[in-house]
């Protein structure tokens, strides 16, 4: 690879770090891991073409353009944090992989196995989840990066919304959203 080649590919890691809180490839990597699964299997999951998956992972693509797959992107790091909690079995995860698998987008709050507590309502988490996927299926981290600077002086509490779930990690807005809470 030459530099102006190693220079692109950095370039789409950082934007895939602003975007998605790491790098694609390691986030892929960690949901084969955590739901044993291989790259093809993955890519199916998702809806993703196994080459396009693959130009995620090298950074020769920096952004995943069908919102619906972001979801389940989403969903399946969900899902990967329930199995290592054992709090999900390999079967389950199994089945769930399949309806992740068919989820069509849209709001994933309609998918109630995935997204709710024992009492039927939303997950503090899931719910952020929802905001940060809205937020950046309008623009990238570094225009909500700029917008929220812009807002600092005159509306200091819209922009700290806008940096934490815009550009932030999803633990961070879970904090935020919990701290607002009452």
């Amino acid at each position: 690879m030459d530099a102006a080649q190693q220079e692109a590919t950095a370039r789409a890691r950082e934007l895939q770090r602003n975007w998605y809180g790491e790098p694609l490839g390691a986030l892929f990597r960690k949901l084969i891991d955590d739901l044993g699964l291989n790259q093809a299997r993955l890519a199916a999951v998702l809806g993703l073409s196994a080459p396009m998956l693959s130009q995620l992972m090298s950074g020769q693509r920096a952004k995943i353009g069908n919102p619906a797959v972001v979801q389940r992107v989403q969903l399946l790091q969900e899902l990967a944090a329930q199995a290592a909690d054992g709090s999900v079995s390999a079967a389950e995860a199994t089945e769930r992989m399949e309806e992740i698998k068919k989820s069509q987008g849209g709001s994933v709050l309609s998918n109630t196995a995935q997204t709710t507590s024992g009492s039927g309502a939303p997950t503090v988490k899931r719910v952020v989840r929802e905001i940060q996927s809205l937020l950046r299926s309008v623009a990238a981290a570094g225009d909500i990066i700029d917008a929220a600077d812009a807002l600092t002086t005159t509306h200091p509490e819209l922009a700290e919304f806008l940096r934490v779930y815009g550009a932030g990690r999803t633990s961070d807005a879970v904090a935020h959203y919990q701290s607002h809470q009452n």
